[in-house]
């Protein structure tokens, strides 16, 4: 049986750029085909089960040649799999796709090209430099910025080009700006028309150098700018002071800042989408990862099988929460088996995770920490209380003995382990030593550890702005090397969020 083949625009840098038909081909592909992309956050879309191959190419370095592409793609829909083939901006804005689409017609494998938004109309945007504006442009261009203009048998028509058209977008041109310019130059384009070179567009990171036609490659040359970037050239330029909304966002408290979020990818949107509406450029390396516990559970489902005999559930993490009722649904209950069981949470964020089962806790601490619980507690427990602990494998026994000491019986039952996640640690290690990371967010103990061990040791954190959900993750740190530089007073994403706000 034949697979199916798609060819998707992945969008101009932004992740949040991409289509919502991207994300759908994303979701139900077998294999994933991509290219260098701006953010690979993009590939987190798609299962874990998917093979991902990368044919990534930057400058002259090509990872696969695009014949030997065009045919991968062929075999692997021959295999009866979904092929989503990942190209940054539109797959047929210089991104070869017709290429490849002309290679699956030619074997009879039904494709489908899904656009996304290319860099020649966003990146401008996110610049304040509209590509056409009434009264200043009513035609624009995209041109490919990496044919070498004064090569032989150009298939550039300069003299058209130059003053047939208002707006002109070279894409990855930087390497060819000084050749470019001179046949603009040379064929009509005055040398003082409006122009503007924007380095990584629509993110966080982005640079725009304003100039003209005839010192851009002195100015680009002058302010060391390096792909990946665009040269706009046209009137519409000057509208720029104007409407350069992106640059307004530099007021942001964390604009421009760098910042490496390690928790599980399955937890770590919420965290991210918040540093990134405050302007951050957020790096996600995920520390850990879900597993299940050493005994598969065992403790657990046999809790469940009495819980009519606990007086308590006391739940320590969100984690916690939805791992208690994946079992409990398992076994053919819901919430009704928890007869008269009292249900505690840690904190708020806890809490608000229990509601999404139809449980409305009947105690969450004012500390949000095993100390506040067992505070909350004290003259709440009524004579030889029984109470279940659905938690983590690895965790303090603050709480169970802290309980046992009210004269509680606590049955500790393991609904998950956080395992290391796997990661590229020498890389990462590089870019925290090299300056390339200007905060590092912890949000559990696990996380702390787990970044350690893919390090390969504490050093190269020992340098770098660390923030840390509470007192105990910042414990954690301090034991294994590490003086965090900012400690949330509210045990929540929330308030770590606030906290790096106030004090980075």
């Amino acid at each position: 049986m034949t697979g199916m083949v798609y060819l998707v625009g992945a969008g101009p840098g932004d992740y949040r750029l991409i289509t919502l038909k991207a994300v759908e081909c994303l979701k139900q592909a077998d294999v994933v085909v991509y290219d260098r992309l701006a953010d690979p956050r993009i590939l987190h879309w798609a299962p874990d089960t998917a093979e991902f191959i990368y044919v990534g190419k930057a400058s002259s370095q090509h990872t696969m040649r695009q014949p030997d592409i065009n045919q991968l793609l062929v075999d692997k829909a021959k295999e009866g799999k979904t092929v989503v083939r990942l190209k940054g901006g539109d797959p047929f804005v210089f991104g070869r796709g017709g290429e490849e689409a002309i290679l699956l017609d030619a074997n009879h494998i039904p494709f489908e090209e899904v656009p996304g938004i290319t860099s020649a109309i966003a990146v401008p945007a996110y610049a304040g430099i509209p590509v056409t504006h009434r009264a200043v442009a009513t035609s624009f261009a995209v041109i490919t910025g990496h044919e070498d203009p004064t090569k032989g048998g150009s298939q550039m028509h300069w003299d058209k080009l130059a003053t047939g058209v208002d707006t002109l977008v070279f894409l990855m041109g930087i390497a060819h700006l000084p050749q470019i310019t001179e046949q603009l130059i040379k064929n009509g384009r005055p040398a003082d028309t409006p122009a503007a070179v924007i380095r990584w567009g629509t993110k966080p990171e982005q640079e725009v150098l304003e100039t003209t036609v005839g010192t851009a490659a002195e100015d680009v040359e002058k302010a060391g700018l390096q792909p990946p970037a665009i040269f706009i050239v046209g009137d519409v330029c000057k509208l720029r002071p104007q409407l350069h909304w992106f640059d307004r966002l530099s007021q942001r408290p964390l604009f421009g800042k760098r910042v490496l979020v390690t928790r599980a990818r399955a937890q770590a949107s919420r965290l991210t989408t918040a540093l990134e509406n405050l302007g951050a450029s957020v790096q996600e390396v995920p520390a850990i990862t879900f597993a299940a516990p050493d005994d598969n559970y065992a403790a657990l489902n046999a809790a469940i099988g009495h819980l009519q005999d606990y007086h308590w559930l006391i739940f320590t993490s969100a984690n916690g929460v939805k791992a208690f009722f994946t079992r409990l649904n398992g076994q053919g209950k819901d919430t009704r088996a928890l007869g008269y069981a009292r249900v505690a949470a840690i904190g708020s964020s806890t809490a608000q995770t229990l509601t999404q089962y139809g449980i409305t806790a009947d105690l969450v601490p004012q500390e949000y920490r095993a100390e506040g619980i067992l505070e909350a507690f004290k003259g709440q427990l009524p004579p030889h209380a029984k109470i279940l602990l659905p938690r983590a494998q690895e965790a303090r026994e603050v709480l169970p003995e802290g309980l046992r000491a009210l004269g509680a019986t606590v049955d500790v039952a393991p609904a998950y382990k956080t395992v290391a996640a796997e990661a590229d640690g020498v890389a990462l290690a590089t870019a925290l030593q090299n300056g390339d990371i200007d905060l590092v967010t912890f949000t559990s103990s696990s996380t702390v550890k787990n970044l350690v061990k893919i390090l390969g040791s504490a050093a190269p954190l020992q340098h770098t702005t660390t923030a840390c959900i509470g007192p105990v993750t910042a414990g954690t740190a301090c034991s294994l090397g590490i003086e965090p530089n900012i400690v949330a007073e509210e045990y929540t994403i929330a308030g770590l969020v606030e906290a790096v706000k106030s004090k980075i």
